[in-house]
Formats: structure tokens, sequence, C-alpha cells
């Protein structure tokens, strides 16, 4: 989570000298990855060349097979080269229409506006009607599952004494009720 990373941040307080340090470090460390994996390449592709075209032995050839080795080597290398020129004929293509499909998106999306959605109150029976079409009659009503409260359980509860309040008023006011309050407060034991 993002709070975590904070914290971990706030605790480890890098100086700025040991951060650079170590990107050096790290810099140092990648190019010298980097310098090895062309070393591979590089001894990759000899590899390749020894095993897919040998040195060809030309010293005790004579001119007529000479002139014959060259003209089967300007052979495959029209053959290739037809290769390489129809392949770059369909990356030319294909990079064609990709733009030009992204162009039709682009204006696509231009054409057609999202419309505003509206809050709409549907009810549990008619989502459930539309999920399972017309012929499952499926009622889900909810206030038959809410747990009910009967009346006299409350009533119950409310059995205080319940007197006429303008009463009780008129019987504090003044200094008689003041002097009762006082008196009830200190209770019969004084």
């Amino acid at each position: 989570t993002p709070q975590h990373f904070q914290e971990n941040m706030r605790k480890s307080k890098i100086s700025a000298s040991r951060k650079l340090m170590l990107k050096s470090l790290m810099v140092a460390k990648a190019k010298e990855e980097l310098e090895q994996e062309m070393v591979e390449k590089e001894e990759q592709k000899a590899n390749y060349l020894e095993e897919k075209a040998p040195p060809i032995q030309t010293g005790s050839m004579s001119l007529a097979e000479l002139k014959t080795l060259c003209e089967e080597l300007h052979a495959k290398i029209d053959v290739v080269d037809e290769e390489r020129y129809d392949i770059e004929a369909k990356v030319m293509h294909n990079t064609r229409e990709i733009k030009d499909l992204n162009i039709k998106v682009l204006d696509l999306r231009g054409k057609f506006k999202r419309p505003n959605l509206r809050r709409v109150r549907v009810s549990a029976d008619a989502i459930l009607r539309s999920l399972l079409g017309s012929k499952h009659k499926v009622s889900l009503d909810l206030r038959a599952n809410l747990k009910s409260v009967k009346k006299e359980d409350t009533e119950k509860e409310k059995t205080v004494e319940v007197s006429d309040w303008r009463k009780n008023v008129e019987a504090m006011s003044g200094m008689e009720g003041r002097k009762k309050m006082f008196d009830a407060a200190k209770g019969p034991n004084q």
C-alpha cells in the first residue's frame, strides 16, 4: 500500500551522498552487464556464421570454378534480397494499415459522444425478472424479510409511571419546590 511505502521511506533516510554512490554503482553494474551481453551476441554471431558459411578454399580452384562459385553466390544473394524486399513490403503495408486503423479509431471517438448516464430506480423484482426472464416467477420482497417489532414489546418497556406533568411543575415551582428537592437530595437518614 502507498501508506506502508511512505512509512518505509521515512524510516530509511539515506544521505544524498549514499544515494548518489548507490546510483553510480547500479549504473556501473548495468554497464558491465550490457558489455557482457554485447560480447555474447558477437560470439553467437561468429558461431552461427562459422556453422552456416564455412570459409571457402579458393586457392586450389581454377578460373571457371571461381566463376561458377561467384554465380551461385550471386543467385543466393538475389534470393535473399527478394525475400528481404518482400518482408519489408509486408512490414510497410502493416504499419500503414495500423496507422489508418488508429486514425479511424480516433475519428470514431470524436463522432460518438457518450451520453450522460441517468440514475434509474429499478426494483429488485424487476432486476430478477430481467436476469431470469419472465418465465421464472421470483418474488424478492425485502420488507417481508425484515425483522418485525411487535408493538406490545415496546409498550411493556414504557410502563414507567406517567403522571400529569403540569401538576409536577406546579408543585416544584417556587421556594417550596426547591426546599422539597433539597430535602429529597439529603435523604431520609438525616
